[in-house]
């Protein structure tokens, strides 16, 4: 199993949401997240000199999905949120060792 993790520019959500659900992928979470990279993203404005950091809204998806659907979800979110501007986000994968259902009990893929 892996957990894939997406930081991608807030008004991209709806559409790679819509993209996700095209290939039916239809559990994830979404939390709003602010932060900043190596680049400054160039769609917002950064004019405090005052403060130590300037952070840049982002949204942070989540999926938990099989080893075998990894790839096609990461390669969705990639080409759906491109916007071909900084700031445009990254895409982590990350293995998870078990999964379990708090309601039922399932286990592991069964879970997901």
């Amino acid at each position: 199993m892996k957990k894939i993790e997406a930081y991608i520019q807030p008004f991209m959500l709806q559409k790679v949401t819509d993209a996700l659900h095209e290939i039916h992928i239809h559990g994830m979470s979404v939390l709003d997240a602010r932060g900043f990279g190596q680049e400054k993203d160039e769609s917002y404005p950064h004019h405090s000199r005052e403060s130590v950091v300037d952070f840049t809204p982002k949204v942070k998806i989540e999926i938990i999905c099989l080893d075998e659907d990894a790839e096609r979800i990461v390669k969705t979110i990639q080409e759906t949120a491109h916007t071909g501007r900084k700031g445009d986000g990254k895409i982590f994968a990350i293995d998870i060792e078990k999964a379990v259902s708090v309601r039922t009990g399932a286990k592991n893929g069964q879970a997901i």
